[in-house]
């Protein structure tokens, strides 16, 4: 009989730090999440709409908003959550510095009203399929497909964790 090793919720660095990436379309809960997250790992949250529009909805210009993404995460060495791709216009910063990407991927009907004002579920969800194409056990990206029980039990698996390593 094969035993297989259970992949913790969360890689991290390997000595406690987790900088997590949270992704997905609009209204899926990458704000909830990432606030949650935050509060369970004692780690700034960083939230990528509030760094890009500026006081009217004026957009912040990329130069500048990747400045400010850098200075963020630099700011702390505990680790971090930011929740948002921003990355046609600041590039990988955020993803190649992240020990963990997490994919919310809710079914279509739960964000739907959501997304039909947005007109743009299809093509970010596709972008985001193409690029955590890569998702295995044991890697640094997770997909969570919906706000229900998959999501619990993965945010109760991370609190285990925290308070296994305490």
């Amino acid at each position: 009989m094969t035993t297989f090793k259970i992949s913790p919720p969360l890689r991290g660095d390997g000595r406690g730090k987790y900088r997590i990436n949270i992704v997905g379309n609009s209204g899926s809960g990458k704000t909830t999440l990432g606030g949650e997250l935050a509060t369970i790992l004692d780690v700034p949250f960083i939230q990528l709409d509030v760094l890009f529009w500026k006081p009217g909805w004026e957009q912040t210009p990329n130069d500048e908003l990747r400045e400010k993404v850098v200075k963020a995460i630099n700011e702390t060495d505990k680790g971090w959550i930011v929740d948002g791709n921003y990355q046609r216009r600041i590039g990988t910063i955020i993803e190649d510095n992240a020990t963990d990407v997490i994919w919310l991927d809710p079914p279509l009907l739960l964000y739907l009203p959501h997304q039909v004002v947005k007109k743009c579920f299809k093509k970010k969800r596709e972008e985001e399929k193409y690029r955590l194409e890569g998702i295995h056990v044991g890697g640094n990206r997770r997909r969570i497909g919906g706000w229900g029980s998959e999501l619990q039990v993965w945010k109760d698996s991370v609190r285990e964790m925290v308070t296994m390593e305490l």
